[in-house]
This record gives structure tokens, C-alpha cells and sequence, in this order.
């Protein structure tokens, strides 16, 4: 298949703008008072407008110019998700800076690595806790200038020279000299320029800083609004790490377009409460998080009692049975009518989906039964494909074509195409610039002529939806010489609410094993109302009755596959992981490598 190339003169504009930040100082003064953020202080919901969005940002942006930071220069954050991350990104990034986010999980250590690898002068950081980083690894990132704090809490009495806090920030910008400038930088920034800097996990090395363009994020503007319908009354809960691409793209380009209004979780931890109080219309998730909500309602079916567990099945069964009928009958609609004013509209009220339109998932492979699972109690779980290199989206589910098991069709202008490998390569104008600083590591991940290499394995359907079967690199090739991609087995595993990771073992050798993390919450409970004894998470994992529970899962999983993909043996990790362990991604991944290398015994034990 030959690719429809797009040149760099053919301009992509969305309302007639082809820059992120030309597209934002309309949209501040065309909503003007209407909301444009929301989040807590003190537990109250505390509303932010579109004047406050551009103001605030126009005075970070002329502060930093005083502070020296010049077009294409990188600016570092380093914050949990709140409004002042999102001022400060599209601040740098309308002066013709470049933004990047750090995980506030990094150490020290990793800051000093991406300060050094973009050469920023200015830090943003949200606290005492992260400014404690730049304190300990400051002697090794000396191109670090000046760093921004935006709480006081904890540092009333802190003084460093390199040092000022937010405030102090606001007033530089509001007593530049030139107060106009801000309005011209922004007008010189041009499609080609860089919009983020986002950097990629280093699983497989050092993290590479990939340059996403401004022309990169109008792409997905325009392709996402012909695939996807937004409404500028839409609420939106914001709680993935606006490092990440697609929290980028779904919590501050999208609602700059389409005039959504985002509310930031109070923490990761939080998600669940805050989705409550939200209510949103539309929702981007990782697969974690929807196999918590399965969790959690499982639980809550077990303690229902006789009577409320055969309703919430019965419920489930019509749900089910008319989200699959293509025309259902009377009885059917009669049925699914009795199961939503007894079950079902209470249940989506109650996790946070009432008012849910379209649900995405994305990041990772999540369970095709999972996706269903959704869909029978009315919540339209979609699932789409992209990377960073691809500005967050390459192909997408919609609500009306929602083609489960598969990644969706690409965005319109986006070209998938499988080598004679099985690799997915992918062209059109979402395909990102190139890695900061590392020209080698961008060609090598380009074809010669011009394709993307993803690393995944995929197909493509006569209808042109995209099925991912798993990641190059993570191929397991067994001693007998079979090749075995391990992501449908550990999807299915996940499945079970009571299995939130699972990591597939056996390259080179004479079968399949597994390593499984347990879900705390749900397994916890399966032991206590059988009265088994444990103390902490540890000898939670030696009971074994929890072994026997999981044991059972991984034979009914095997059912479902050939001899050959069956799982011999399975260990359980005994460590409760969480985002700050490096066996953990930020999106709450296990990274293969880190759990091969750290549980080498545990492997090692069952062969």
C-alpha cells in the first residue's frame, strides 16, 4: 500500500488555526467567563474561567521571557495534574518554548537525567516534596536557572537564590516591560514548531525526548472531530498524568478546541470519589482502571446477598443479550427496560457513569469480555491504538462501530500498513518529528522510506480496523521453536477481578509460565470471608486457599488456548507494586524487563 504523503506546505487548521496556541487565544476570548477548569481546595469544587486560563498563562509566558527562556528552549514540570501544570504548558508553549512534564514518581536521579538530556533553564515544581529532588541532584543539573514553586506549604521560610515561587512568578510577568510581547511570540509560532517534548519509559535504555509538533496535535484536532462527536458542555475528569500523551491530548488540546470543561482529580487515589462527583460525559482511561470498576462492582455483587446478586445477574444477562441484538424484540426491549430501572441506570450513577457518552480505553490491551462487560450495563467502552510518536492516536473504536477485539480504523489521513515481519508501521501527518537530540535513534525508527516502526505486531481487517496481537520485543520464542505473543493471555488473565498484572514468562524455554499480581482489595475480601488468616500483603500471597483461587483462574484461562500457549506453572509476586516502583509504569504497566531481572527466583523456581 502506498502512503499518501502529506507535505509540510499542506496546512491543517482546525476553526481556521494551525497552531495549539493560536486555537487557545480565541477560544480564551471567545468563552471569556464560562468555566474552563475546576478542582478542589479544601474539598470544595472551585471553578476557573477562560480569561483566568489566558491570563494566568500570558504572565508565566512574559516572566519567562524575563527569566531568558527563548523560542525552542525545553521548560521541565514536574507536578501531579492540576491547573497551574496546564497554565504553565501552554505558557512555554506560546512563547515558542517547549514543555515537558516529569513524572512526580521520578527520582532525583531521573530529573537530573531529562534536565541535562532537553538542557532546561526553568523547573516548575508543584511542592516541598518535589523541590526536595532539584535540592538533592541540583550539583548535577547546573543548566538549571531558575525553579518555580507553586505551594508555599512547608517552605515559608525556605530562601535559595535559584529559587521563587508562583506568585513571585505572576508578578514578574505582570511588571514586564513589554507587556505586548507575549501576543507576538505567539503569533510567530508556526505549524513546524515544536508543541511538547514528551519523554518515552526507558525500558529498553535512557528515556528519548520525542518532539510532537504543533502540526502533530492540530492532526489529531481535526481527525479526532470527524471520528469522535464533542460537545462544549461536556465535563471531563482529568487524572492521568499529563505527562503522558494521551492525557495531554484528551485534558488540554481536545477541551481547547471543542470548549470542554476539565475537572483535575484530587489524586490517582481519588479517581473513583471524584468520578462520582463529576458525572463526566467522556472519559479516558487505562485498562487498570476499568478492571478496578469490574472489581469493585464484583465485590459489591458478592455482599448483595441471594436476592441482590440474582437481580444484578439477571440485570447483567438482558443488558448483555440487547447490547448484542442487532434488532431486539419487544420482549427484549421490555426486559432491558425493567433491568435499567432496577439495576442498571442506579449502578452507572453509582460508579461515576450516568452521564457517559463514550468511554475510552487506550495505553495498553484490555480484555475484549471486559469491553463487553461495559457495554451490557450501558457505558460505551471504546478502544483506540497510538504511541507518543504518534501525538496519542492512530486509530479508534467509535460508540456507532465499535469493532471489539480490534483497535478501531484509522484516523482519517493515518496509513497502517504490516511489513513482512508482522510489524505495524504507520505514516501520515500525526507521526512525530524525531527524538530530541538523538538522530541515530530516529532513523532507526523510521523505514527508508519514511513508515514508523511501532515495535507491535497487528493485522488488518478487510474492513480496515487494526487488531494489535502484541509487541515485537515482548515475542516469546520457546524452546521448541513456537512464537508466542504473550498480550492475549495476560488480557485474559486481567479479566479476573481478582488478577490486576500478569506477565507471561517462556522465551527459550520448554514451556509457558506466569508471574501474577493479585488485586489487593478483591482477594483481601475473598480471604476474610472464608475466615484465612494473613497479616500483610506478603503472606496474603502464600495462603493457600488464594493460591488455589488463582490456580483456578489460570486453568480456565487455558481452556481458552492451545496446548502449545498453555501455562504450566504460575508464581505470585509477593510485593505489593505501586506507580513509584520501577516494575510499574506511570499508567500502571508492569514493564516486562524490570519483573524478569527482579523476580529472576520466582521464575527460576518454576522450571
Amino acid at each position: 500500500m502506498e502512503m499518501s504523503r502529506v507535505t509540510p506546505e499542506d496546512r491543517i487548521a482546525f476553526d481556521g488555526h494551525d497552531t495549539i496556541v493560536s486555537l487557545w487565544a480565541a477560544r480564551c476570548a471567545h468563552y471569556g467567563p464560562r468555566v474552563a477548569h475546576r478542582e478542589k481546595e479544601l474539598g470544595i469544587w472551585q471553578e476557573y474561567s477562560w480569561n483566568t486560563y489566558y491570563d494566568s498563562a500570558r504572565k508565566i509566558g512574559l516572566a519567562l521571557m524575563e527569566l531568558g527562556v527563548s523560542k525552542g528552549d525545553p521548560v521541565l514540570i514536574l507536578s501531579e495534574d492540576r491547573r497551574e501544570w496546564i497554565y504553565c504548558d501552554i505558557a512555554a508553549a506560546a512563547i515558542g518554548a517547549i514543555p515537558s512534564g516529569v513524572y512526580t514518581t521520578d527520582s532525583a536521579g531521573q530529573l537530573a537525567y531529562l534536565a541535562n538530556d532537553c538542557a532546561a533553564k526553568v523547573l516548575f515544581v508543584e511542592n516541598d516534596e518535589q523541590l526536595d529532588k532539584w535540592l538533592e541532584a541540583r550539583g548535577d543539573m547546573p543548566g538549571i536557572e531558575k525553579v518555580v514553586v507553586f505551594d508555599r506549604e512547608g517552605l515559608a521560610t525556605f530562601s535559595h537564590k535559584k529559587v521563587m515561587f508562583l506568585d513571585e512568578l505572576y508578578a514578574l510577568g505582570e511588571k514586564a516591560a513589554n507587556p505586548d510581547r507575549f501576543e507576538k511570540a505567539l503569533e510567530t509560532v508556526q505549524p513546524e514548531d515544536p508543541r511538547m517534548l514528551i519523554y518515552t519509559s526507558g525500558t529498553t535504555g535512557p528515556p528519548k525526548g520525542a518532539i510532537l509538533t504543533h502540526r502533530n496535535m492540530m492532526f489529531q484536532l481535526v481527525a479526532g472531530e470527524q471520528m469522535l462527536d464533542f460537545h462544549e458542555t461536556d465535563e471531563q475528569l482529568c487524572f492521568l498524568p499529563l505527562c503522558h500523551v494521551l492525557e495531554r491530548l484528551v485534558s488540554v488540546e481536545a477541551p481547547i478546541a471543542n470548549g470542554c470543561t476539565v475537572n483535575f482529580a484530587e489524586s490517582p487515589e481519588t479517581v473513583f470519589e471524584n468520578l462520582q462527583e463529576v458525572n463526566p460525559d467522556t472519559f479516558a482511561g487505562v485498562p487498570r482502571i476499568w478492571e478496578k470498576v469490574y472489581s469493585r462492582v464484583m465485590i459489591l455483587r458478592s455482599e448483595a446477598g441471594p436476592i441482590g446478586s440474582k437481580a444484578f445477574d439477571l440485570a447483567m444477562l438482558l443488558g448483555n443479550r440487547y447490547a448484542k441484538a442487532d434488532n431486539p424484540g419487544l420482549g427484549l426491549k421490555l426486559g432491558k427496560l425493567v433491568a435499567e430501572f432496577a439495576v442498571l441506570r442506579n449502578l452507572r450513577r453509582m460508579l461515576g457513569f450516568a452521564n457517559a457518552r463514550r468511554v475510552t480505553s487506550g495505553a495498553a490491551p484490555i480484555s475484549p469480555e471486559l469491553i463487553e462487560w461495559f457495554d451490557a450495563i450501558g457505558v460505551p467502552l471504546v478502544e483506540g491504538f497510538g504511541m507518543t510518536e504518534t501525538g496519542g492516536v492512530a486509530t479508534v473504536n467509535t460508540v456507532d462501530d465499535n469493532n471489539v477485539g480490534t483497535v478501531g480504523k484509522p484516523l482519517p489521513g493515518v496509513e497502517l500498513k504490516i511489513d513482512e515481519t508482522g510489524e505495524l508501521l504507520v505514516g501520515g501527518p500525526c507521526v512525530f518529528k524525531g527524538y530530541w537530540n538523538k538522530p541515530e535513534k530516529t532513523a532507526e525508527t523510521f523505514t527508508e522510506d519514511g513508515w514508523l516502526k511501532t515495535g507491535d505486531i497487528g493485522r488488518i481487517g478487510n474492513d480496515g480496523a487494526l487488531t494489535i496481537t502484541g509487541r515485537m520485543k515482548d515475542i516469546i520464542i520457546t524452546a521448541g521453536g513456537k512464537n508466542i505473543t504473550p498480550a492475549e493471555i495476560e488480557s485474559k488473565l486481567k479479566f479476573s477481578p481478582y488478577i490486576s498484572d500478569a506477565v507471561v514468562i517462556g522465551d527459550k524455554r520448554k514451556y509457558l509460565t506466569c508471574l501474577i499480581m493479585i488485586d489487593q482489595e478483591n482477594v483481601e475480601k475473598f480471604a476474610q470471608d472464608r475466615q484465612i488468616p494473613f497479616s500483610d500483603f506478603a503472606s496474603l500471597t502464600r495462603a493457600q486457599e488464594v493460591r488455589d483461587l488463582i490456580g483456578g483462574v489460570v486453568s480456565e484461562t487455558n481452556k481458552q488456548f492451545a496446548q502449545v500457549e498453555q501455562l504450566k506453572d504460575f508464581r505470585l509476586i509477593d510485593i505489593l507494586l505501586t506507580a513509584e516502583d520501577e516494575e510499574l509504569t506511570p499508567t500502571m504497566k508492569l514493564k516486562r524487563n524490570f519483573v524478569n531481572e527482579r523476580h529472576a527466583a520466582l521464575i527460576d523456581e518454576m522450571y
